[in-house]
C-alpha cells in the first residue's frame, strides 16, 4: 500500500508540477487532462516440459498453471500542447512462485513538442531502435505472445526493454523516425568463461529505427507499435534501424586485466502490412531480417512466464526455455487473417487465426533453430479491450552435448485480454 501511495505521489509531481517550472501558465489555462487504464492478460497453461525440468525441486514433465502474464497500468496527460508526460505501472508474470503482486514504474518520461519532425523526450522508457517489434504494445499485438527475441537484452542490462535515457522522434513526408541514446542498468553477475552481458562501467546505447509509410500513416505518440489493425487502418511500411554499445560484453570480469570485451552491434530491415479487404476481411503480415552481434557464440535460453525453479539436462535449460536470443541471423515472419465481424452466441465479433515463426541461424548451436506459434484471437466487439486467444507454441530442443536439435515439445495457452478505464 505504501507503494501504490508513492507511485501516485509520482504521478502528481510529474503531470502537474512539471509544467510549473517549464513554462509560465495564466489564469485562462485549462486543467490537464490525465487519460488512464488498466489492461491485464490471464494465461491458463499447460506445459510439456523440458527434460529434466524441477518445481519446488520436484521433477516435473508437464504442467498446468494460472498466472497472470502482463499487467499495464498506462497513465498519460498533454499538459500543454506542447509538453506530453507519460507513465506505465504494472509488471510481469505474477505466478504461484511469488506472492507479492508489486507494481513496479516501467515508464516515467515526459516529451516536448518543437515540430511534428523534431520531439525530444527524457525520462525512463521503452523509446528504443532497431526494429518494429522492439517496442511494440502488448495489448495490440496479433499473437499469444510478442516475438521476445526482440527484447535482446530483456532483463539483462535493462527493465522489461525499458532504459533511462533521451529520444529525438520526429515524422516528415512519409518518413518516421527515432533516434535514442539509453544508459543501460549496471550488471551484477560476473561471465565466466564465456561471453555474456559485461559486469564493467554500462556505456551509452545508441539506437535508431527511421520507416517509410506508403499509405496511412501510424501515430507516433507512443513508442510502442501496434501489433494489428485488422479492419480499421490500411497501412504498409518498410524499415531498418541498428543497436550499438561499447563493450556491452565481455569474457570474465570487467575489473581484471586480461578480459576481453565486446560490442554490441545489431542491424535489422523489416516490413509491416495490414490490409483491410473489400470482402470485409482483413490481412495483418510480417517479415523482418536481423542480424545480431554480441561477441562470439554468445547464446541465450528464454522461456516465457517459466513455470519451473530449476533443473535442465538438455542445452534449452529447464521449463519453456529455447535458445530465443544470441549472436547470428534471424528471420521472423507473421501472418494473420482477420474475419469480418460475425455474431457468435449473439456476441459481435471478430476472428483472426495467425501464425508466427522464429528461423534462427545462431553461431553456438550446430543446427538452426525454429519455433512456431499458432494463435486464434476472439475479439469481442472487434476490439482488443476483450479478447480471448487460445495459443500453441511448438518449440526445438537441443541436445546438452551435440548442441543440435533432437525433438520439438508444446505449450498450450487460453489466454483472456481484459482492458478497462
Amino acid at each position: 500500500m505504501r507503494n501504490f501511495k508513492v507511485l501516485n505521489l509520482t504521478i502528481l509531481l510529474l503531470f502537474f508540477l512539471t509544467p510549473l517550472f517549464l513554462i509560465a501558465q495564466n489564469k485562462s489555462t485549462k486543467k490537464p487532462k490525465i487519460n488512464w487504464n488498466i489492461t491485464s492478460q490471464i494465461w491458463l497453461r499447460y506445459s510439456d516440459l523440458n527434460e529434466g525440468s524441477l518445481i519446488v525441486e520436484e521433477p516435473t514433465s508437464q504442467f498446468l498453471d494460472i498466472s497472470v502474464r502482463r499487467l499495464r497500468i498506462p497513465v498519460s496527460s498533454q499538459i500543454t500542447p506542447n509538453i506530453y508526460a507519460y507513465a506505465i505501472f504494472g509488471g510481469n508474470n505474477y505466478n504461484f512462485k511469488n506472492k507479492t503482486f508489486s507494481l513496479e514504474v516501467l515508464d516515467l518520461y515526459v516529451e516536448y513538442k518543437f515540430t511534428k519532425w523534431l520531439e525530444v523526450g527524457v525520462g525512463k522508457s521503452g523509446w528504443q531502435g532497431l526494429n518494429r517489434w522492439n517496442i511494440r504494445s502488448s495489448k495490440t499485438m496479433m499473437g499469444l505472445d510478442t516475438p521476445l527475441f526482440t527484447l535482446n537484452s530483456v532483463e539483462k542490462n535493462d527493465d522489461l526493454g525499458r532504459l533511462f535515457g533521451v529520444w529525438l522522434k520526429g515524422q516528415t513526408g512519409n518518413f518516421d523516425y527515432r533516434l535514442a541514446f539509453n544508459r543501460p542498468f549496471a550488471v551484477t553477475n560476473i561471465p565466466n568463461g564465456e561471453v555474456n552481458f559485461s559486469n564493467g562501467k554500462p556505456r551509452v546505447k545508441t539506437s535508431t529505427y527511421v520507416k517509410y509509410q506508403f499509405f496511412e500513416h501510424e501515430s507516433n505518440k507512443s513508442a510502442y507499435h501496434t501489433g494489428t489493425y485488422m479492419q480499421a487502418k490500411k497501412v504498409c511500411n518498410i524499415g531498418a534501424g541498428y543497436q550499438y554499445q561499447a563493450k556491452a560484453m565481455s569474457d570474465g570480469d570487467a575489473q581484471l586485466p586480461n578480459t576481453t570485451f565486446f560490442d554490441i552491434n545489431h542491424f535489422a530491415a523489416d516490413v509491416f502490412l495490414n490490409l483491410p479487404l473489400k470482402n470485409g476481411n482483413a490481412i495483418t503480415s510480417y517479415l523482418g531480417f536481423f542480424d545480431y552481434d554480441f561477441g562470439p557464440n554468445y547464446i541465450r535460453n528464454v522461456g516465457a512466464n517459466n513455470p519451473t525453479t530449476g533443473g535442465g539436462t538438455d542445452f534449452n535449460g529447464p521449463g519453456v526455455a529455447f535458445p530465443m536470443i544470441g549472436t547470428g541471423i534471424t528471420w521472423y515472419m507473421q501472418f494473420g487473417y482477420a474475419f469480418k465481424q460475425t455474431e457468435i452466441l449473439n456476441q459481435p465479433m471478430i476472428i483472426q487465426p495467425n501464425i508466427a515463426i522464429q528461423h534462427s541461424n545462431w553461431d553456438a548451436l550446430q543446427s538452426t533453430m525454429t519455433v512456431y506459434d499458432f494463435t486464434i484471437n476472439f475479439l469481442l466487439n472487434g476490439s482488443h479491450n476483450n479478447k480471448f486467444s487460445l495459443g500453441y507454441q511448438h518449440r526445438p530442443i537441443f541436445d546438452a552435448t551435440a548442441l543440435a536439435q533432437k525433438n520439438y515439445k508444446g505449450m498450450a495457452v487460453l489466454q483472456y485480454q481484459i482492458s478497462v478505464r
